[in-house]
Order: structure tokens, then sequence, then C-alpha cells
């Protein structure tokens, strides 16, 4: 399946440099580009992309008031791309907003191309890009900074709903181990893990595993500094 992505960014060089670096990849297609956050809405509707890489600074309208519009689109247009954040700065209070909102996670522009790659290919096939230590450090830090209570229902209490393995996953999720790992850790298969992450998300009503990993510091199951790496 081609993986149809639309790049949002200010600057035409960035745009140009990442359109000829992922048109080159067999399985991605670059289908639109934009300037800016609120021509990047437009366009991203227009295409119906799977993945938007969305800077976070931009005029007009910032990466994080596009990704709300993207992410909460009128009823029945049935559509949500995956997005991906673009940042220049390892610290970003915009990154964490992001994650609130919906993006599946985000990349600092100066990552290596095969790291580009891969996010793009990892955020389209559903999951969030929350591997690298740099995330992990983000979320933490971002989560220190932040009250209780941002997610309906009150996070403590809907994680009472969880089981002891699926408590025991999400926190693992939240410190930032992939399946894989998560896997070896509880010797089970990468599979069963798949499915623990996948009923987490169903009984706490979270759209993927960025928000389960905010949803874990906020429900007070983890808290900032115990993220490994």
């Amino acid at each position: 399946m081609t993986i149809r992505v639309i790049i949002v960014d200010d600057q035409a060089m960035v745009r140009a440099g990442f359109a000829a670096l992922l048109s080159a990849q067999s399985d991605i297609e670059v289908v639109g580009e934009a300037p800016d956050g609120r021509r990047g809405v437009e366009v991203s509707r227009d295409r119906r992309p799977d993945v938007v890489l969305m800077d976070v600074r931009m005029p007009e309208m910032d990466g994080l008031a596009a990704a709300r519009e993207l992410l909460a689109p009128p009823a029945g247009s049935g559509h949500l791309p995956k997005v991906l954040m673009l940042t220049t700065f390892d610290v970003d209070d915009y990154v964490y907003e992001a994650l609130r909102v919906g993006a599946s996670g985000f990349l600092l522009k100066d990552a290596p191309p095969a790291d580009l790659i891969a996010a793009v290919r990892v955020v389209a096939a559903g999951d969030a890009l929350l591997a690298p230590s740099v995330t992990r450090r983000l979320i933490a830090d971002f989560a220190r900074q932040r009250p209780s209570g941002a997610f309906r229902g009150g996070p403590a209490r809907r994680l009472k709903g969880l089981t002891p393995r699926e408590t025991e996953v999400l926190e693992l999720v939240a410190r930032g181990l992939s399946n894989q790992e998560i896997a070896g850790r509880l010797v089970v298969a990468e599979q069963t893990v798949k499915t623990h992450v996948s009923r987490i998300l169903a009984k706490v009503d979270l759209r993927d595993r960025a928000q389960a990993v905010i949803f874990a510091y906020e429900s007070g199951l983890v808290t900032p500094g115990d993220a490994e790496g």
C-alpha cells in the first residue's frame, strides 16, 4: 500500500528536501505541500493523505492549531490523517499540546533521513513515534509541567477499568518501550502485547499510543523521571 503524505512547512527548501527524500521511496507518495497551517488543513482535506508532516511554528496558523482542526473534522467527513509534528527544538511546549489533541508523535527537523522515512511508515501503520529517548524525556518533562485532569472522566478513575496486566503494559508503553521490548520484558509474544495495547486504548477511550503515554502520566501511573533510557 502506498502511503500518501502532505508536507506543511513555511520553509520552501525544507518542503522540497523532504518531498524529494520521501518521493524516492517506493511505498511513499507526496500528494501535496503547504506553506502554513491554514493552507495545510485545506490541502489535507482535499487530498486526504495518510500522513501529514506538520511544522510546529508557522505563520497564519501554527502546527498545533492546524493539527487540532485536522483531527477534529466536521461530522461525517470520515477521514482522519495521522499527524507527525516537525520541530527545530528538542524541547518545544507545542509538542505536548499536539500529542494531547491527537498527533501521533514528533520528529526533529535535523533527524537523519532514514529516521524521517521510518517515522512516516511508523505513524502510517497506526503506531506513535515514541521510541527515541529524546521523546521519552520530553514527554516526562511536559507531563511534569501540566496539571492532571486533562482527559474526560478523570484519568485515575478510568485507570481502574484496566486489568493488572493491561496496567503493566500501559506503564511500560509510557516508559517508552516498543512492543518488542515489552514482549521481551514480560516474556510474551509481541502479538500479545499489541492485543493488550489495543484493549487499553479501547477501554480508556484513547486515540493512539501517544495519548496513552500522556494518560499514564496524568493518571499518576507513571511519574516524571520514570522513563527509561
